[in-house]
């Protein structure tokens, strides 16, 4: 008995020292699991637009989800034009601050990374480009160039550039690349080609394809905080996340030329629901084609000038109905229309501009159909009256009744009517109405009267 229980305690022993050190062993694996890259899947993202805020949103969102999937890493697979400035730093500032390496790859070859784009890629833990690729032209542009010469606009300008120069050397020191291009980038404007921004040092490598960067990244070491990391992406499970139905759906109102027809639609909606109560339809649609373009604008630089010209042409429209102004009213609704319309957004940046091949079949089909509803309008005013005492007017009646005196009654359409006319007209009569005053007609006999 006494040896089976020495027996059974050492046995007890043995299985808790095993038990210690499988805990062991699992905890310096996880300890050196960042050394290694052991983790089993890459998260690609595909930003092919300009930067707004639903693509940071989308980004942002896809950041969070590789680091709760456990994922290695993420590539952001960037082309774009550039973007606004709040979004930008919202990215900016999820890619510095996430605990996985985020990869910024400009590609595919043909692809760009001009303005908020450069300074993405160059706030990447790894910053890749593709050959046949460009990155830069940086200079903020979002406040707009109109009186730019004056003094309180140039100090704008000048506060806004520095913040931004400040802002993208930090960003080029923290990861070690080259300060003074990416302060030229802003300043001067300077686009650089791949080949040229590796040997500058803007920057870490040029792959051709995706499988191609897997292939270079492989082994590369990424320190974030005090965490190294080993990327393994040889052979890594690539998970790509496109755009969700919501994200696309945003990312499209943020179109510039989207935004503008949505306004157009929502002012002609509620036009033909005032001009129209009750007709319902038409409200509903410019309702929510309002709320639509006023999100757009939310995610634009819109210059506000722009929406009150395009507003005064349709009040001019609406105008040339109650005054006689021969058309004038009518070309400068016009005028002010493709005015608004060029006006728009504040901004030379293309991707934030109205394309002069939406603004001007607009402006004319607007344009044509406020003329064409001004004349249709003015030739009903011309028309002569056909309903009520006016329309009783040149109208053929019956004398019902009639006094020596000159009065009586007539019947005119369907009613019976009191009328004054010459004496010698007599019952069954037929007679014209040549006027209506004080609720009685002033008849005279026709030729063809009954006998």
């Amino acid at each position: 008995m006494g040896r089976h229980k020495k027996g059974s305690k050492r046995d007890g022993l043995v299985r808790t020292k095993v038990a210690m050190l499988k805990r062991a062993l699992l905890i310096i694996i996880f300890l050196l699991l960042p050394l290694t890259g052991m983790a089993s899947s890459i998260i690609l993202l595909n930003i092919n637009d300009a930067i707004t805020p639903p693509i940071a949103s989308y980004i942002v969102e896809n950041i969070d989800y590789a680091i709760e999937s456990g994922a290695s890493a993420v590539i952001i697979q960037l082309d774009t034009p550039g973007g606004l400035d709040t979004a930008m730093r919202k990215i900016i500032k999820k890619v510095m601050n996430s605990n996985i390496p985020v990869i910024v790859y400009v590609g595919p070859k043909g692809a760009r990374a001009a303005s908020a784009g450069a300074i993405i890629t160059i706030a990447a833990d790894v910053a890749a480009m593709a050959p046949g690729t460009n990155i830069g032209a940086a200079h903020p542009v979002s406040i707009g160039t109109s009186g730019e010469k004056s003094g309180e606009n140039k100090t704008m300008v000048e506060k806004v550039t520095n913040d931004a120069v400040a802002y993208v050397r930090s960003i080029a020191r923290m990861r070690g690349r080259n300060e003074k291009w990416a302060e030229d980038a802003i300043r001067k404007s300077i686009s650089t080609p791949a080949e040229e921004a590796l040997k500058k040092g803007v920057v870490d490598l040029i792959a051709n394809n995706l499988t191609d960067l897997l292939t270079k990244l492989d082994g590369k070491k990424v320190k974030k905080n005090s965490t190294t990391f080993v990327l393994r992406t040889k052979d890594a499970n690539i998970v790509k996340k496109p755009m969700g139905f919501r994200y696309r759906l945003l990312s499209k109102i943020s179109n510039p030329n989207v935004a503008y027809i949505l306004m157009m639609i929502g002012l002609a909606g509620l036009y033909f629901e005032l001009a129209s109560p009750g007709a319902i339809l038409p409200g509903v649609i410019g309702g929510i084609s309002l709320i639509l373009a006023f999100f757009a604008f939310n995610t634009l630089p819109v210059n506000y000038a722009g929406i009150a010209l395009i507003l005064l042409a349709i009040v001019l429209f609406i105008a040339e109905i109650k005054v006689p102004s021969f058309g004038l009213l009518t070309v400068g609704g016009v005028i002010s229309f493709i005015l608004g319309s060029i006006l728009l957004f504040r901004t030379p940046e293309l991707y934030a501009k109205v394309s002069l091949g939406v603004i001007l079949p607009i402006a004319i089909l607007f344009s044509a159909f406020f003329v064409i509803c001004i004349y249709l309008v003015i030739k009903v005013h011309k028309r002569p009256a056909v309903t009520g005492m006016e329309g009783l007017v040149g109208e053929i009646a019956e004398v019902y009744k009639w006094d020596p005196n000159g009065g009586g009654q007539v019947f005119c359409h369907g009613e019976y009517w009191h009328a004054k006319g010459p004496e010698t007209l007599k019952p069954g009569d037929i007679v014209k109405v040549k006027d209506v005053k004080n609720l009685k007609l002033l008849v005279i006999p026709v030729e063809d009267s009954k006998g």
